[in-house]
């Protein structure tokens, strides 16, 4: 519910209510409109958690079972539904095991507001039990934080959290409360945050600089366009669509930018980056124009920074001032929500099809196919391949799925090859490269969207990280389908200990479980698929599954990802083989 204003007051006389803290926190939270919360409860955080006991059909809280499973939550909700995560978590470990999902929502852009106890104001800097600093361990991976130590503070500062955390560039903001401030009353009055001195989250659009990039863009001849997540950030999927359909300008993505636009779209040429595809890598250092939307120049998308684009003038479209010029020189800059910016564009640019620049990215998507993609997805060897199992889940989902993968071999396949018909469908740890994301967020992102089909896509290695989630999917009912791709080793370690490491494969060979046993001790459905034969009916039955169904694939143990950019290497030094 939207509430600019909420006084906690009798309703005979008006007056306002004394309140404790720990009731507040319940009442800010549903006057920004959250109705789930991800957490694990504990002795500092123990008063806010009675509040939450009372406010049942109002506040729905799901038990995680490790904290970095609620934090992972939170950022799949997050990223489906594009509302703020909520976790929460109690003081000392409990709080130290939500960095990671923070960690990865900081560099990710995600907007979380994690709620964490702390021991009372009096034993600060005591070394109690369970005691922290909290503050000081996560001011490096969140766009801000606070410590309250009395009651009065919570509207405030809960306030301005939820108002850093979703605008302009998003990202997590932690909020510690000491035990004391849970059990203090005092009169509440909330106010929602709509702005905050030398906080300037929306730049000012300068059409100086929109008239720039329409000058360079309209002069081009072999233009090319890198979107990023903040596409879907800034909810100008539409923008995007009329930008490319006017200009039409070739146009590739990042990993986190996957899905803004439809994936059979004529001018969608791909993904960049280390295992991106050819045509848009090895293009990036031929075209003449390069127009960055939402994208902040990752080292996996440019490789060597000495050699990228170099011959190219760039233009670079973006929220965060910071991005600007951090790795790549951009010869304009375009500040501003990427919705704003490009609306503001597209009336300048002309109409165009660069037909023959269009025409050298399918020689090379010919070239890709050859080589990589038909051994991907259409096999002759006998084991099973990560691409053919992404195929099959394009098939039987209708292209129609949020897919949530975990961190390796089989992130890479997965973001290749799903396919996507709508917007916030590829949910993945991009710069952190977190294993263990996949199962938690998955839980998050099918209560973000529960009418969605959600399928978790997940490496043996990476699974086992968070595997006690099945616990909350079992103890939820969430609907979530989860794949695992299982090879028995730590697939893209062990790759790159083939390629550049002569085959020494030191710790990554895994002995793994039995997966369907485990799964069925969580009374999750469960089937192992080992031959090409069964896939497809394999893959039919978890996706018609009203329930949470667990399917494990059996696949090549040696197969590589390629393409491939090595480390340090240039977008035009991609390999093939």
């Amino acid at each position: 519910m939207e509430v600019k204003t909420l006084k906690k007051e009798d309703s005979k006389t008006g007056k306002k209510i004394r309140i404790s803290g720990a009731e507040a926190v319940i009442h800010c939270l549903l006057a920004e409109g959250i109705d789930t919360v991800y957490g694990y409860p504990g002795g500092a955080i123990m008063p806010i958690y009675d509040e939450l006991y009372k406010f049942r059909g109002k506040l729905h809280h799901v038990l995680t079972r490790h904290e970095q499973g609620a934090a992972h939550a939170a950022q799949g909700y997050a990223r489906v539904s594009g509302k703020v995560g909520v976790a929460m978590a109690t003081s000392g470990p409990g709080a130290t095991n939500l960095i990671t999902g923070i960690a990865d929502a900081q560099i990710d852009s995600t907007p979380m507001v994690c709620i964490t106890g702390q021991v009372a104001r009096h034993l600060l800097g005591s070394d109690a039990f369970q005691e922290t600093d909290i503050v000081g361990i996560s001011t490096p991976v969140t766009k801000w934080n606070y410590q309250i130590t009395q009651a009065s503070e919570i509207p405030e500062i809960i306030a301005k959290a939820f108002f850093i955390a979703r605008s302009g560039r998003p990202g997590p903001v932690l909020i510690d409360i000491t035990k004391n401030a849970q059990f203090e009353e005092f009169d509440f009055d909330y106010q929602k945050c709509t702005a905050i001195r030398s906080y300037n989250p929306f730049p000012k659009v300068d059409q100086t600089k929109v008239s720039e990039a329409a000058e360079l863009i309209n002069g081009a001849k072999k233009p090319m366009i890198v979107w990023g997540q903040g596409i879907i950030l800034g909810k100008a999927e539409q923008e995007l669509k009329a930008f490319i359909e006017k200009s039409g300008i070739p146009a590739a993505w990042t990993i986190l930018g996957a899905s803004a636009i439809s994936s059979s779209h004529p001018l969608n040429v791909g993904m960049v980056g280390m295992h991106g595809n050819y045509a848009p890598n090895i293009l990036t250092n031929e075209c003449d124009v390069l127009i960055a939307l939402g994208m902040r120049f990752d080292d996996r998308v440019t490789g060597d920074l000495d050699t990228y684009a170099k011959q190219a003038k760039v233009i670079h479209f973006e929220i965060d001032p910071s991005e600007i010029n951090k790795n790549v020189h951009a010869d304009v800059a375009v500040l501003g929500n990427v919705k704003e910016t490009l609306a503001a564009i597209l009336p300048q640019i002309n109409q165009n099809s660069h037909q023959n620049w269009h025409d050298v990215f399918k020689e090379k998507y010919a070239i890709e196919f050859e080589k990589v993609i038909k051994d991907d997805i259409q096999p002759e060897k006998p084991g099973l391949t990560m691409g053919e199992v992404i195929e099959q889940i394009n098939i039987a989902s209708k292209h129609q799925a949020v897919v949530v993968t975990d961190v390796g071999q089989h992130q890479m396949i997965a973001c290749r090859y799903a396919k996507f018909e709508n917007s916030k469908s590829n949910i993945t740890s991009g710069g952190l490269g977190t294993m263990g994301f996949a199962l938690p967020a998955a839980i998050g992102a099918k209560m973000g969207a529960p009418e969605r089909q959600v399928v978790a896509v997940i490496g043996d290695g990476g699974y086992q990280m968070t595997i006690q989630e099945l616990g909350t999917i079992f103890q939820t009912n969430v609907p979530v389908k989860i794949v695992v791709l299982n090879n028995d080793f730590l697939g893209m370690v062990r790759q790159w200990q083939q390629l550049f490491f002569d085959k020494r494969y030191a710790s990554t060979e895994m002995t793994n479980p039995d997966f369907i046993t485990i799964a069925k001790g969580y009374h999750i459905e469960a089937k192992k698929v080992t031959k090409r034969e069964d896939l497809k009916e394999a893959v039919e039955a978890m996706i018609a599954s009203e329930d949470a169904f667990f399917l494990e694939v059996s696949v090549e143990k040696e197969d590589n990802v390629f393409p491939m950019i090595p480390t340090g290497a240039s977008v035009s030094d991609i390999r093939l083989s």
